[in-house]
């Protein structure tokens, strides 16, 4: 087995989380602290703070959750205290996105958005979509009707627009907190979501108190919105004790390059989308690909989907995007160009049948928390925006209330929102790829459902077990030979991740927790052959000898190269991984990314 110089050193310093061989988790959430003597006598009391609204995530959802409050509060001349946290550095630090984005959630926020200065300036003006083999393609009609028809929408780096509406945000008085990570939901004594506490700091890696320990803080709220994005830990949490969800929710990775390219191939304002090659005719995956002029940089943002209820094991989301960049019509456009950017996040693909209920007592679930991606489109932005509005109008109503509710106007608003009736009209695109005609099936589905009958068929196809399960062993298959990256135009998957900026205090318990610290060698890698060395897009998990003399191997888990896509909380076989926040400020320093 071969170990690069950043592989030792990762593994090097992560031997204290090495016992008797094998990966030890040590994370609070996991191992708790009442029953350990080193934390006896450390004063565990938190310091609170009381707000009318907390907010957990600063993306476009809770940022339009949180502008919205502040605008119904001036126009009725009240006061009252929204507070958001955000666990990147800074917002927009987190963001990962295409992206092409239709701007009616922005307009119905600020509909003077352009005389404001947004950073919203590149619109469609051209585009094609088409089906890919080995070398070459066929391109289809892509028209007014069509799910990926953007004429009129606009090429944005998401992570500017999100910065921008913190200013924005700010401006109107919301208190940000970026740097501070949701940890726990705290209740009252009902059961319902009165705020959320941040983590604790100062915690060394093997679970033991640093002298410069701090207890998280409390923040009350009479209710709390849920803004996290796709997987959000607590929106999980929240969906599992509140019963909300009916259908499991279906994902995808989406993985994405930044590239500045030779000016005379740029065409700014043309977008491009394929599906086919490099993925087999069963794999639910397709590309982006858009130009886009920013400040005189001629940029291309070119990115690659894969679904992740894959079936083979061996399967490499990475390596399947480093391949499609090969292809003839890919490689001539970012030949001669310079990557500047690297990223990869999870997003929702279930639709319709899997978005639950968004409210419930002392809370609601806004943008991809309650997973608003509609994936035919390849667009979430504006279900974002809008569920965020929708959910601060809803809840302002009721702030004057003595006791804490149900948002059950958001409910309904949202049920009643052009939001929910764009995301029924497609709810039946994703999962008519899943037939065993796979993506010919599933096209021949949208043109004659969707395209010719706007999706009001009377049925709604289901998508079946949740990812995880789907995964099939390893005897039914063989590994997959990928080609060797070049270094100019496919890449290896450590330097990408330098591209991220993305790192953690090096002396703090793995976020990356376990529930049971013996599945990944007695399942994971017996069974599936370590799927999660393949399915993390950022060197997070392989597998390594247990010592220099012996050939078992065991899991290695690199918590610092850690990007917060969420892909390993959904695609473990078993579900034993379970993702928490790390210490505030932690994960990639996106640049409009």
């Amino acid at each position: 087995m071969k170990f690069s110089v950043v592989n030792f050193l990762h593994t090097s310093r992560a031997v204290r989380h090495v016992v008797k061989g094998h990966w030890t988790t040590t994370h609070y959430t996991q191992k708790p602290r009442e029953k350990d003597e080193r934390w006896k006598d450390v004063d565990m009391t938190r310091v609170s703070d009381e707000y009318d609204v907390v907010i957990v995530g600063g993306g476009p959802s809770g940022l339009s959750a949180a502008i919205r409050l502040k605008q119904l509060a001036n126009e009725q001349n009240k006061e009252i205290r929204v507070c958001l946290v955000e666990k990147a550095s800074e917002l927009g630090a987190h963001t990962l996105s295409g992206a092409v984005i239709e701007t009616k959630g922005l307009d119905r926020l600020f509909p003077d958005w352009k005389e404001l200065g947004a950073p919203i300036h590149q619109q469609v003006t051209s585009e094609g979509l088409f089906v890919m083999t080995e070398k070459g393609r066929y391109s289809l009609p892509c028209f007014p009707g069509i799910p990926l028809y953007n004429h009129g929408n606009y090429i944005v780096r998401l992570g500017h627009v999100v910065k921008w509406l913190g200013e924005k945000a700010e401006e109107l008085g919301v208190e940000i907190y970026p740097g501070y990570a949701a940890q726990e939901i705290l209740y009252d004594d009902k059961g319902a979501v009165k705020g959320i506490a941040t983590n604790d700091v100062g915690i060394n890696k093997d679970g033991s108190p640093k002298e410069s320990f701090e207890r998280g803080m409390e923040l009350l709220a009479k209710y709390t919105i849920f803004a996290e994005g796709c997987r959000g830990h607590l929106s999980k949490q929240a969906i599992k004790k509140f019963n909300l969800q009916t259908e499991p929710m279906s994902y995808g990775i989406g993985l994405k390059e930044l590239w500045e390219i030779d000016p005379a191939k740029h065409k700014p304002g043309y977008v491009e989308h394929s599906l086919g090659w490099p993925l087999q005719r069963d794999q639910y995956g397709g590309s982006f690909l858009y130009h886009l002029e920013d400040n005189g940089q001629p940029l291309v943002s070119v990115g690659f989907v894969v679904a992740l209820d894959y079936k083979n094991p061996y399967l490499n989301p990475y390596k399947e995007f480093q391949r499609y960049k090969t292809h003839p019509s890919i490689a001539a456009q970012l030949e001669g160009g310079t990557r500047i950017g690297y990223g990869a996040r999870a997003l929702n693909e279930g639709g319709f049948q899997s978005v639950p209920k968004v409210a419930f007592p002392g809370g609601a679930l806004v943008g991809c928390s309650a997973g608003l991606l509609n994936v035919a489109k390849l667009k979430g932005t504006h279900c974002a925006m809008i569920s965020g509005q929708l959910a601060a109008e809803g809840i302002f109503e009721d702030l004057e209330n003595d006791s804490t509710t149900v948002p059950e106007k958001y409910e309904a608003a949202f049920k009643a929102s052009d939001v929910y009736k764009e995301l029924k009209a497609s709810r039946n695109i994703r999962p008519s790829f899943n037939t065993k005609y796979g993506w010919l099936g599933g096209m021949a589905y949208s043109g004659l459902f969707f395209v010719m009958g706007r999706g009001v068929e009377p049925w709604t196809l289901h998508h079946g077990k949740p990812d995880n399960e789907k995964l099939e062993p390893k005897e039914k298959y063989s590994p997959i030979e990928y080609p060797k990256p070049d270094g100019k135009l496919t890449f290896d998957l450590l330097s990408s991740v330098a591209l991220t900026g993305t790192n953690h205090e090096e002396n703090q318990p793995s976020h990356l927790t376990l529930y049971d610290d013996s599945v990944p060698e007695k399942v994971n890698l017996k069974v599936y052959d370590g799927p999660e060395s393949r399915f993390c897009p950022a060197g997070v998990y392989e597998f390594v000898p247990q010592s220099e003399t012996s050939d078992e191997l065991r899991l290695q888990i690199n918590a610092q190269n850690c990007i917060h896509c969420k892909t390993c909380d959904i695609k473990d076989p078993t579900q034993n991984i379970n993702w928490v926040a790390p210490e505030g400020a932690g994960g990639p320093k996106y640049d409009g990314c």
